[in-house]
């Protein structure tokens, strides 16, 4: 009797525990939206430095293109931003990859330069953990993290 007491105690406790969190209402990522000057532009450097891949948008009124970005969401870029903002390095967006060293060819390839965190040209950045990691910026200047944490 006592085993049967101590099994639905715990029953009642873990399964309004899970009931609980079940019901609350719990967040995921749907989307970041980039404010661009030149959409066509950005675009094609989403599209062929990154290497993001373009998916439908319902507006079509050639003011958004939206790459999607797994199960993280997806990348709109908007046209409209005014020119000439200084973006700081802190704000920024991070991708990981599972080969840092191809990506680099890949900017070298396209001419974008790249920086580690403290600003050298062409160096990388390793982390404390061992994550290695590298910084450039798109057409608008915003900053864009390139790492190999998986």
């Amino acid at each position: 009797m006592k085993i049967t007491g101590i099994l639905l105690t715990s029953f009642l406790f873990f399964g309004a525990s899970m009931l609980q969190a079940q019901e609350k209402n719990t967040l995921k990522l749907n989307h970041i939206a980039v404010y661009v000057e030149n959409l066509q532009k950005s675009t094609a450097f989403y599209k062929n430095v990154l290497q993001l891949t373009e998916i439908p948008e319902p507006f079509h009124d050639g003011l958004h293109t939206w790459f999607t970005l797994g199960q993280a969401g997806s990348l709109h870029l908007i046209q409209g931003a005014k020119g000439g903002v200084e973006r700081e390095k802190n704000d920024h967006l991070c991708f990981s990859t599972n080969d840092i060293d191809k990506f680099i060819h890949n900017l070298e390839s396209h001419q974008i330069s790249y920086f580690d965190w403290p600003g050298n040209k062409g160096k990388v950045t390793t982390r404390v953990d061992g994550i290695h990691q590298i910084y450039f910026q798109d057409p608008d200047g915003h900053w864009i993290e390139i790492n190999d944490e998986q």
